[in-house]
């Protein structure tokens, strides 16, 4: 299962709905080969580089870390429950609290609904944080299952290019 890469003063946090199932099998984040995500990083200038997924503990180093909203790997995150998400809700604030990143960067809008339980969300910085002093950005899922072009996932990406140095 790909576990938290998380530790405290970290400038920036990718949240994600759930682990793919790919992921749950390599330990990997945004592991699946049909991801974007590693490939959008490199092209909004948040990485130097292109990394691959089972180098993702190295971004620690670069002040980046990732979790998820559930832990449980599925095949699309409809598949999980409310009980799930509820529950995930809850240690994902608890986490931000603890650890209390510059920027989260939630992948995919309705992570973003569900975690706050509500329908109201737009794309891009957040104007009422979850967590007082965090940053809430809302970006597109690189998901292959997201059909939004590449070049507009890279657009949203950009925004974050202020949490990383």
């Amino acid at each position: 299962m790909a576990s938290d890469l998380l530790r405290p003063e970290l400038d920036l946090v990718f949240c994600g709905y759930n682990p793919s199932l790919t992921s749950g099998r390599t330990g990997r984040h945004y592991a699946h080969p049909g991801n974007r995500f590693w490939r959008v990083l490199h092209a909004a200038s948040i990485t130097d580089r292109l990394y691959a997924p089972d180098e993702d503990e190295k971004l620690l180093d670069l002040g980046i870390g990732f979790t998820n909203l559930c832990a449980r790997p599925t095949r699309r995150a409809d598949e999980l429950t409310r009980e799930e998400i509820q529950a995930g809700s809850r240690q994902l604030r608890a986490k931000l609290e603890r650890l209390r990143p510059i920027a989260v960067a939630y992948t995919g809008i309705g992570v973003y609904k569900w975690f706050r339980a509500t329908t109201k969300v737009e794309w891009g910085v957040q104007l009422d944080p979850a967590v007082t002093g965090v940053t809430d950005v809302v970006v597109p899922s690189p998901s292959g299952l997201n059909r939004m072009r590449f070049e507009e996932l890279v657009a949203h990406y950009r925004q974050l290019t202020p949490f990383v140095c």
